[in-house]
C-alpha cells in the first residue's frame, strides 16, 4: 500500500506543476475545512492542495519561538501557516515520503521568502528527527495513511519534549467499512480504507504514552465534497452505487484530537 501511496501522491505533486488542482478549486475545499481566505491568501498558492481534513494549526495554540513538526506535510500549506505563528526565532519542519512533494514545498518555501522551514524526505513511522526537539507536532489527514500508527504516535510522543502538544486532524471510521471499500488500494490512498475505529485510533494515541487527549470537533465526512478526490480516488467513485457512497459518509468522520506529553 505505501508504494501505492507515494507513486498517487507523487502524481498529485507533478500535477500541481501545472496548475492541476490548484487556485480556486483548492481554496475552495480548504475553506469548507477551516482555512480562513486570509491564511490562504498569506501562502504561496501551490501550497495549498485541497488535501486535508481540517486545519490542525489554527487550533494548536503556537507561540512565538517554538519548533512545530508537520507529519505528512504535502505542498507545505500547515507549516507555512505554523511558520508564521512561531516567528523568525521559531521553526517549522515539514515531514514528507514522496520526493516529488517534497520538490513542491522546498520551490513553495523559496518563492514565499519562508527562512524559518524546513522539509525533510522521511517515513513518519520512523521520524528523521532527534528526540525531544518538538514544542508541537501537527498532522492532516495522513496518519490514516501509515501502516503502523501505533509506531506514528511512539515516534510523535519521542520527538516531542516534555510538556509538548500534538495536534491532529485525521479521517476515522464509526463503524466497519464493507468488504470491498477496506481492501481497496484506491480507498486507502483516498484516506478512506486505512483509516481506524475512533476508540482504536485515540487507544493508540493513549498507548503511546499521552496525556490529556480531548476530542476538540467532529465534524462528517462527504466524499463528494473533495474536489481532488477524484484525482486521488481514480475512477472508483464513478464505479460506486449511491448507496456505497452514502454509507460511506456516514461512516467515516474528521477527527479534531489534541493531546499533550506529560
Amino acid at each position: 500500500m505505501k508504494e501505492f501511496v507515494k507513486k498517487v501522491y507523487g502524481s498529485i505533486a507533478k500535477g500541481k506543476k501545472s496548475g492541476c488542482c490548484c487556485g480556486p478549486t483548492a481554496s475552495r475545499i480548504s475553506e469548507k475545512i477551516g482555512y480562513t481566505k486570509e491564511e490562504l491568501g498569506s501562502i504561496p498558492d501551490e501550497a495549498d492542495m485541497g488535501l486535508g481534513c481540517g486545519n490542525p494549526v489554527a487550533m494548536a495554540s503556537l507561540k512565538e519561538g517554538e519548533t512545530v513538526v508537520d507529519l505528512g506535510s504535502g505542498g507545505g500549506i500547515d507549516v507555512f501557516l505554523a511558520a508564521k505563528r512561531v516567528g523568525d526565532k521559531g521553526r517549522a519542519i515539514g515531514i514528507d515520503m514522496t520526493e516529488d512533494m517534497l520538490e513542491v514545498a522546498r520551490r513553495n518555501a523559496a518563492n514565499g521568502g519562508f527562512k524559518n522551514v524546513e522539509f525533510k524526505l522521511g517515513n513518519i513511522e520512523s521520524i528523521p528527527l532527534d528526540g525531544a526537539i518538538a514544542d508541537c507536532v501537527i498532522s492532516n489527514c495522513v496518519i490514516n495513511l501509515a501502516e503502523d500508527k501505533q509506531r506514528v504516535f511512539n515516534e510523535t510522543f519521542r520527538i516531542l519534549k516534555p510538556g509538548g502538544r500534538l495536534m491532529v486532524s485525521d479521517m476515522v471510521l464509526l463503524a466497519d467499512l464493507p468488504e470491498k471499500i477496506s481492501r481497496s488500494a484506491e480507498m486507502y490512498a483516498g484516506c478512506v480504507a486505512g483509516a481506524l475505529k475512533r476508540g482504536d485510533y485515540l487507544d493508540k494515541i493513549k498507548k503511546a504514552g499521552f496525556k490529556d487527549i480531548k476530542i476538540l470537533k467532529e465534524d462528517p465526512v462527504r466524499l463528494s465534497d473533495y474536489i481532488c478526490s477524484e484525482k486521488v480516488l481514480g475512477g472508483m467513485i464513478q464505479n460506486m452505487s449511491e448507496e456505497e457512497i452514502n454509507r460511506i459518509d456516514k461512516t467515516v468522520v474528521s477527527l479534531k484530537i489534541s493531546a499533550k506529553k506529560p
